[in-house]
């Protein structure tokens, strides 16, 4: 299975995601992430991204933010968005029904936070950071026992 997380610029927010996802599904799962835009294609993480991940053991160092394409609607299996307006754009390159279904907001799986969204921290600071980590850990945590538990 294959699994993509989507932010804005793909530089703090679906770098941790992909990070901490990829702790947590056994071998055989492939996770990436990208953002909805290219400003920053080929950068790597936000500085404060890496650090926050290096603090729960997690390496995000060598990732590098590119933009999805329309091939990534085709290949990948589940798709996350970090907020609304990233879903919307995400929703709006689907070609067919079959990849708008894939698509969804990464914390509805918590069941509690339906259509909520996980904030940005880029203007934040690093408590910010790790607040967002702490959300993404949780929503990962309930994506792999969803796509556990439909897998079986």
């Amino acid at each position: 299975m294959k699994i993509l997380m989507v932010c804005l610029g793909n530089i703090c927010r679906s770098p941790l995601a992909e990070g901490i996802m990829k702790t947590k599904l056994p071998e055989g799962f492939f996770v990436d992430s990208v953002g909805t835009i290219s400003m920053h294609e080929g950068e790597h993480p936000d500085k404060r991204a890496i650090k926050t991940a290096a603090n729960h053991n997690i390496d995000i160092s060598r990732q590098k933010s590119r933009p999805i394409t329309k091939k990534d609607l085709e290949t990948f299996d589940k798709i996350y968005c970090m907020d609304i307006d990233v879903y919307e754009d995400v929703v709006s390159k689907a070609e067919n029904e079959e990849q708008r279904q894939k698509i969804s907001l990464f914390l509805e799986p918590l069941g509690d936070h339906k259509n909520a969204e996980v904030p940005d921290p880029y203007w934040g600071d690093m408590k910010d950071f790790e607040d967002v980590f702490q959300l993404l850990d949780r929503g990962c945590d309930a994506i792999k026992n969803q796509i556990l538990s439909q897998t079986k």
